[in-house]
């Protein structure tokens, strides 16, 4: 029987994804296998943009030059961490740094990587629509909607 509970909301993210050297940057928490764009949740009254320079300033101490839309995907799934079912939308944005781009985590619960084309697409990258939205995206450049259920 299935006990988790509808939280209800929304949750409007937003999504980066930087490029270095042909590779991806990506993150996980600290001790979990599955991997994420770098980003998080828009707040109250808050632009999409502006939430992605604050979380990339609060994740990486970065400051981009500018940043595309690229797509929306819209995800559910259930927290492993609490009681709620969960419904997001995450903008995507393809983002260009205003310097060096550095995988070095400003939060101790996060680690960055770079992966290549090949761990990309093989690897465990949350949710799984937008990890497959991104690798097409990178081979035609079009915008694009992606959903999981």
């Amino acid at each position: 029987m299935d006990t988790k509970k509808d939280n209800n909301n929304f949750e409007i993210c937003t999504r980066a994804i930087i490029q270095k050297d042909g590779k991806i940057l990506v993150c996980r928490f600290k001790g979990k296998n599955c991997y994420f764009f770098p980003g998080g949740h828009v707040e109250f009254f808050e632009k999409a943009e502006d939430a992605l320079k604050r979380e990339l300033k609060e994740e990486l101490d970065m400051e981009i030059n500018g940043c595309n839309f690229i797509g929306t995907v819209e995800n559910t799934y259930e927290d492993e961490d609490d009681d709620f079912r969960r419904h997001e939308i995450n903008l995507v944005f393809s983002v260009a740094a205003s310097g060096e781009v550095k995988d070095k985590s400003m939060e101790d619960n996060l680690e960055f990587f770079f992966l290549d084309r090949v761990s990309f697409i093989k690897e465990d990258i949350l949710p799984l629509a937008l990890r497959d939205c991104i690798v097409k995206w990178i081979d035609d450049g079009k915008i694009f909607w992606g959903s999981q259920r």
